[in-house]
């Protein structure tokens, strides 16, 4: 049985203990790894994710009341809330980011009916691959279908539920994320990269099959957890728009690369100048790695690799421990490039490594970890997957 026939087939049992009967329909979503462009969502910059093979499912039927219920084979409890109590902060929890979807859909307008859901998933939960993006967008898409809303057939439906998912997860879940991990899981297609610009919210998709060239990309789960709702992650996003409004601009975006210089001087405080710095430079890597991919130059996309993780580290400050030992030690085992994904503060790396060096780089973060008496991570190689979808 395949993973995702696995998981389908775990959820429906999960649903049928929960409810006494078959679930309508199974849809599922995927995780994502951002390839490069981080923290630029919320500064209207441009990013450049993948979807992950990697998928949270959920079984799906709709109530005849008002009411939520949900379960998941990762948690204990089942939570059960009214639709007319969602509101900021309720339900608490990861509960929070299935009642949301439902939340802004009918704020949107739509007929929503209440639900019974039961989850399933092998998105590492705090692992920066955006299981929670997953989740939304595996319900958004379940309740398109079962609501006749029709939004899954387009792209403009698709994006319209990804809106829905980032407000459910800033409004409701109180996570102030910007909207790429939602844009990912919806709009991502298989085998290739997504470039999305987060001021026009205009996509395209280009290619990425690094097996073709000989090459994989390699994720690390440090095991260093974050959670996006603790403080850090808001805490660069309002100091983000501290300089925006210092400088006289919406939004960072508006900087010119080639001015950066002029730009950091009218700036009185060294944060904001290191914060500003790395949005400004990591747009323009984004357009860089864009190219290397075009142009099949992997060398390249591993020099912008390491420049942004760098950047990361010494400007925006989000690195840790954990992740630059992972990234150090895949470039020493002969990565062409190596970098911290996500919000940071803990998560994941991604590395490019030769297909035949997965293995052996694997081993290599595992026993660098070891030697500095941390937890052991998780390595795996991935492939770019597909977006949101039915399943059963």
């Amino acid at each position: 049985m395949s993973e995702p026939e696995s998981h389908a087939s775990r959820v429906t049992d999960l649903f049928v203990g929960l409810t006494g009967s078959a679930p309508e329909g199974v849809w599922s979503a995927p995780g994502r790894v951002n390839l490069i462009g981080e923290h630029t969502d919320y500064n209207d910059g441009l990013c450049l994710p993948i979807g992950l093979p990697q998928r949270t499912c959920v079984a799906v039927s709709p109530r005849a009341d008002r009411t939520l219920r949900v379960r998941s084979a990762q948690q204990e409890e089942v939570v059960e809330v009214a639709l007319r109590e969602v509101a900021p902060g309720r339900p608490a929890g990861w509960a929070a980011y299935v009642a949301g979807v439902l939340w802004a859909l009918e704020r949107d307008g739509h007929d929503v009916p209440g639900l019974d859901v039961t989850v399933d998933s092998s998105v590492p939960v705090g692992a920066g691959l955006s299981s929670s993006a997953a989740l939304e967008c595996a319900v958004a898409a379940a309740v398109s279908d079962l609501a006749g809303l029709d939004l899954l057939g387009s792209e403009s439906g698709r994006a319209e539920l990804a809106r829905a998912c980032i407000d459910a997860e800033n409004i409701i879940a109180q996570a102030p994320t910007g909207g790429m991990d939602q844009s990912t899981a919806m709009l991502c297609h298989e085998r290739t990269a997504l470039l999305l610009d987060c001021r026009s919210w205009e996509t395209r998709q280009v290619p990425f099959d690094l097996a073709a060239q000989g090459y994989a990309l390699l994720v690390t789960d440090t095991r260093a957890s974050h959670a996006l709702v603790d403080g850090q992650y808001g805490s660069r996003r309002d100091q983000c728009r501290e300089a925006a409004a210092a400088l006289g601009v919406t939004s960072l975006r508006e900087l010119e690369p080639r001015d950066l210089d002029a730009t950091l001087d009218r700036l009185s405080s060294d944060v904001l100048r290191r914060r500003v710095r790395h949005v400004v430079t990591e747009i323009e890597r984004v357009r860089g790695a864009v190219d290397a991919l075009q142009a099949d130059d992997l060398a390249g996309l591993g020099r912008l690799f390491d420049a942004s993780h760098n950047s990361m580290r010494d400007d925006y400050e989000i690195s840790c421990l954990e992740l630059d030992v992972a990234t150090e030690t895949a470039r020493a085992c002969g990565a062409l490039g190596a970098r911290m994904t996500g919000g940071g503060f803990g998560g994941s790396s991604i590395a490019l490594v030769p297909l035949a060096a997965a293995d052996e780089t694997s081993a290599a973060v595992t026993d660098a970890f070891a030697a500095r008496g941390l937890a052991a991570p998780v390595s795996f190689a991935v492939t770019a997957g597909g977006p949101a979808c039915r399943d059963h």
